[in-house]
């Protein structure tokens, strides 16, 4: 078996002030609904630095100190598709949307009133719950099973 793979990786951040979540809009159709802003990590880049890049070119928000709290992975024909889960409660800057989508503050208590991507939950649940460090598809029979760890 081989050591080594394909890897794309990526970053969400789930930036939060009180009671509500940033969220975006997304317009592509590969995972469209409201979910968290994020994106790929250059090469040669810190992680750390492309999920402070990233928030601000998708939210015009720069994070400060964000915390890294979970992983997500899934195969895909090329290998794996990586990505690390981030939250922040402390920001500074102007809120904007950019062509990934629009940027909305959300109400917790208002999220069942929007379109969600369709494991939000499950994303969000791995990000808030200190017992929890993993989201995991994985392919048994021909159908996506998702794992939390």
């Amino acid at each position: 078996m081989a050591r080594t793979e394909s890897v794309e990786l990526t970053v969400l951040c789930l930036i939060y002030d009180k009671d509500r979540y940033l969220l975006q809009d997304r317009v592509k159709e590969d995972w469209k609904g409201y979910t968290l802003p994020g994106g790929h990590v250059e090469a040669g880049e810190s992680i750390v630095d492309a999920v402070v890049r990233e928030m601000r070119e998708e939210t015009g928000l720069t994070v400060l100190n964000p915390k890294l709290c979970g992983v997500k992975q899934f195969p895909t024909d090329e290998g794996r598709y990586i990505v690390f889960l981030f939250r922040a409660d402390r920001f500074e800057g102007k809120l904007a949307s950019s062509e990934e989508g629009e940027m909305r503050w959300v109400r917790k208590e208002d999220m069942s009133q929007i379109q969600l991507v369709n494991d939000f939950h499950m994303l969000l649940q791995v990000m808030l719950d200190d017992r929890l460090n993993e989201f995991q598809y994985v392919i048994e029979n021909d159908e996506w099973k998702a794992i939390l760890k």
